[in-house]
């Protein structure tokens, strides 16, 4: 009931990021190609960032 008060950690907001350039890169890949591969490299930028989040935590 009260889960929509709780703060979302920072690796929480980075997947939504992540899921979010992911799916830009596809909207673009029908339309130009150049930006899709630039979105997808962010996307790739933010899993990195992602894993290095989960290695410092365990």
């Amino acid at each position: 009931m009260f889960g929509i008060f709780k703060k979302k950690s920072k690796i929480e907001v980075l997947e939504e990021k992540y899921k979010k350039l992911q799916q830009e890169s596809y909207k673009l890949s029908t339309v130009n190609r150049t930006e899709s591969d630039k979105k997808l490299a962010e996307a790739e930028e933010v899993i990195k960032e992602i894993e290095l989040l989960k290695k410092q935590d365990q």
